[in-house]
């Protein structure tokens, strides 16, 4: 798995809010292991944080919009696509107004400031949700649809068709996120000329001009709209180009639409909150199509982290078999209830459990259908748990773990003869004066059967008082 990255030094950038007018400082600040991106309205009391999170899309007309305890963030997804196309996993982005600067209505001058930052790998391990099966969202009232499928990278295809002559139908595709710094983040916001005079009427981009968005001339362009949009831009004059658009801009691809639409896509799917390791293929992609599916995603990917069965080889040499397990904590059969330990570190352990008809207790439980005693399941992680405590001593003969507390234990599934329990115990907080807070999580076929929190305290066997 690769590392989690960040950026080197804050650095900061202004220009003003397409749709507000107003003008806006915005600051890449590094941020630590699994942040992710947060936006902070340092401008406001309490400096609020709102994070790059599905969940929070409240609004998509004219971008992506946030909201968190009444507090927005507009058209989030320009600065977003340049983190991710960057492959930088963790970023606060500070702003001083509603919405980042639109700077000329794409990603690269944030790509440009990130890069002059620098990236710094961190040490924690990067979270990539790996699509298995084929996921779709379709906006039934459009015909818009997306759907992600498995690939071997993060790959992205854009279809756009506006069903105007103008702009026509259009393809773009990202074979990997290497390409998006010089393929894609310098693709241009665009419009239609009807949707300009639209957002005029009503109040919006007051923050627009000529230099950050191509607008195409869907409409004939009449001498009071002609007048409506020098006043608006601030112009003597304006003319439509050969190919279309209004003048003073210059394509950059002849299918920059539909580039910008697949830039659109990588900054709205930012908000499931990880890596994708899948095809996006999205047929007349916008805000809303794309902000629905990340939600969907974002649960999909939430509930498959919860469900998450770590893969061993259980046929591969032991780091420690029942003999070396013996020799660190006091059990014995037939109350030894650890086989094998697979993985230990100074933070966490893995220990398999393989269930036989053996076992002493399904004599008396269930006889008829025996099951394993979800007491018993909780005692495994435990005496897993002491192993993964005792190794910090240099001489664990000497000690014994006791348990303090068990919160938040669930039964999900039954453990029947014929299973293997895999349990992995993991450290919520660092073991101080011989207390350790663990997260206790056991599986079998596929399926978390148990889970809890507990905490035990290891102390010296001279010092038990009986």
């Amino acid at each position: 798995m690769s590392k989690q990255t960040t950026i080197s030094k804050s650095i900061s950038l202004s220009g003003v809010g397409i749709h507000t007018g107003k003008e806006v400082t915005l600051t890449f600040k590094p941020a630590p292991e699994n942040y992710g991106y947060a936006f902070c309205r340092i401008d406001l009391e309490g400096a609020p944080v709102i994070e790059a999170d599905a969940s929070l899309v409240v609004n998509t007309q004219r971008g992506t919009n946030l909201q968190k305890n009444g507090v927005t963030i507009q058209t989030s997804e320009h600065v977003l696509a340049a983190l991710v196309g960057l492959e930088i996993d963790n970023v606060l982005i500070e702003l001083d107004a509603p919405e980042p600067p639109i700077m000329d209505g794409s990603s690269q001058f944030f790509v440009e400031a990130l890069l002059e930052a620098g990236i710094t790998t961190q040490d924690a391990e990067r979270y990539e949700y790996i699509v298995h099966e084929n996921i779709s969202f379709t906006d039934e009232e459009t015909g818009s649809e997306i759907t992600i499928i498995p690939a071997d990278s993060y790959q992205v295809t854009t279809m756009v068709d506006f069903g105007t002559k103008v702009l026509g139908t259009q393809n773009a595709t990202l074979k990997n996120l290497g390409e998006f710094k010089d393929e894609f983040a310098s693709a241009r916001t665009f419009s239609f000329l009807h949707e300009i005079e639209m957002l005029l009427e009503n109040g919006l981009i007051k923050g627009g001009d000529l230099n950050n968005a191509i607008v195409y001339v869907d409409k004939e362009l009449s001498k009071d709209t002609m007048q409506k949009l020098c006043t608006a831009f601030d112009r003597d004059s304006i003319a439509v180009k050969s190919n279309g658009i209004l003048d003073n801009l210059t394509l950059k691809y002849p299918n920059e639409a539909a580039r910008h639409k697949l830039l659109d896509v990588i900054g709205d799917l930012a908000l499931v909150g990880c890596r994708i390791r899948g095809k996006v293929i999205a047929n007349k992609p916008g805000h809303a199509l794309n902000t629905n599916f990340a939600k969907k995603l974002a649960k999909i990917i939430k509930q498959e982290k919860r469900n998450r069965i770590p893969t061993f080889d259980l046929n591969a040499e032991p780091l420690m078999d029942v003999n070396a397990i013996m020799d660190v904590i006091p059990h014995r059969p037939p109350f030894l209830l650890v086989d094998k330990i697979l993985e230990l570190s100074d933070t966490h352990i893995v220990g398999v459990k393989s269930i036989t008809m053996n076992e002493p207790y399904f004599e008396g439980h269930f006889p008829g259908q025996p099951v394993m005693p979800g007491v018993l399941q909780i005692e495994a992680m435990a005496q897993a748990g002491g192993v993964l405590v005792l190794n910090t001593v240099p001489d664990p003969e000497n000690y014994l773990t006791f348990f303090m507390k068990i919160e938040n234990a669930k039964f999900k599934k039954p453990v029947v003869p014929g299973d293997t329990l895999v349990f992995k115990m993991e450290l919520l907080s660092p073991i101080r004066r011989g207390i350790c807070h663990m997260q206790a999580t056991a599986y079998s076929r596929g399926r978390i059967t148990t889970e809890a929190e507990m905490m035990a305290q290891i102390v010296r066997k001279d010092q038990v008082k009986v």
